[in-house]
Order: C-alpha cells, then sequence, then structure tokens
C-alpha cells in the first residue's frame, strides 16, 4: 500500500502532461484537416484558366479603314491589327509559298480554322481583311508593317509584310513566318466574325464555326 501512495503522486503529472498533449495534436490535427477541406472551397473563388484566357468581345467598326492601311484595337491586353489590302498585294502571297516555314498554316494553334476555308493564303474570313494578333512569335515584339511592294534593306524581293526590328524576324501581308528567321511561328489570328460589311467582332468565332 505504500508504494501505491508514493506512486500515485509522480504518476499524476505525467497523465496531465499526456492529456495536454493529446489535446493539443487533436487540436492541430482537425485544423488541418479544416485546412484542406477549405482548399477546394477557396479554388472554387478562383476564376478557372478558361475564363482567364476569355475575354469580352470588342466591336469594332472598319468602315472608315482606307485601302492598304492597318487600325489597331486592343483585345485582352493584345493589340489586333485590322488591314485592307490591296489586290496586288493578294495576288503576291502565292508567289512567297517557298521562303515560308508554314506557307500552308498547318499549325492549328495559330488560327481557327474558318480562316482557311477559301484560299489557304489569305488566313482571313474576307480576303482583303486582315486580322492578326501583333505580336511577335519569337519574343512578343509588335512588328512594324511594310505593306509597299518594293525592295527594303532587309530583303531586296519585299511584297509587303511585317519586320520585327528587334531581331530581324520577318511576316507576309497574312502574318505568315519567313524561313530562317528567329520567330518560330505564324502570326496568330484571334477569334472573330463580321456582323456586318463593316462592322467585327473580335473575340467570338461565327456562329457554326467548327
Amino acid at each position: 500500500m505504500a508504494n501505491e501512495g508514493v506512486n500515485e503522486p509522480m504518476n499524476e503529472p505525467v497523465n496531465l502532461g499526456r492529456r495536454r498533449f493529446l489535446t493539443a495534436t487533436t487540436a492541430v490535427v482537425g485544423a488541418v484537416g479544416v485546412g484542406f477541406a477549405a482548399v477546394p472551397f477557396i479554388k472554387s473563388w478562383n476564376p478557372s484558366a478558361r475564363a482567364k484566357l476569355a475575354g469580352a468581345p470588342v466591336t469594332t467598326d472598319i468602315s472608315a479603314l482606307p485601302m492598304g492601311q492597318r487600325m489597331i484595337v486592343e483585345w485582352r491586353g493584345q493589340p489586333i491589327w485590322i488591314v485592307r489590302r490591296s489586290p496586288e498585294i493578294l495576288k503576291a502571297l502565292p508567289l512567297l509559298d517557298n521562303r515560308l516555314r508554314d506557307p500552308k498554316s498547318e499549325d492549328v494553334d495559330q488560327q481557327p480554322k474558318y480562316v482557311l476555308k477559301g484560299d489557304v493564303h489569305y488566313r482571313s474570313i474576307k480576303p482583303e481583311i486582315s486580322v492578326l494578333v501583333g505580336l511577335c512569335t519569337h519574343l512578343g515584339c509588335s512588328p512594324e508593317m511594310k505593306a509597299e511592294i518594293r525592295p527594303e534593306p532587309f530583303d531586296p524581293e519585299w511584297k509587303g509584310g511585317y519586320f520585327c526590328p528587334c531581331h530581324k524576324s520577318r511576316f507576309d501581308m497574312s502574318g505568315r513566318v519567313f524561313q530562317g528567321v528567329p520567330a518560330p511561328k505564324n502570326l496568330a489570328v484571334p477569334p472573330h466574325y463580321f456582323a456586318n460589311d463593316n462592322t467585327i467582332v473580335l473575340g467570338v468565332d461565327p456562329k457554326g464555326a467548327v
């Protein structure tokens, strides 16, 4: 009995310590559990990747756009080039195929399918109206438009197009990239459609487009 009386006081602090430890551990585990349970809920607050990429449509009036000129509008923070191409420029496009990296626009990520349904050289819904994302596919610079068919210092056989002075990449008037330049891909064509002859809606595919 003496031994029992000696042992009881010694065991009591140990039991209290273990009790406190178990209580604290349970609280921590519970908090962690709540944290994990909250992750899907918190993620649901964030917009999806598709929503982040999507931009509100932009409607643009091109009725005052002269032949051979470019207008620039912003969509999703990017410059969008809308150019009214001349008949001379359209005739020159097929002559450049052997100088281009992707003359038939076979990289499907660079344009919607519907812009290739007509003449593949045009990459446009209407032959005379080109719509391109104005960012070089090398490092995202904004190339200069050199629309005249005339010799240029960077190309004595220039048929019109875009020249990036930063790293010398070149594109034709359909945004197709030349061979032997840093840019790896054609300029992108954004989704768009014509609401009427003089109105382009950027950021939306035509109805029934696949």
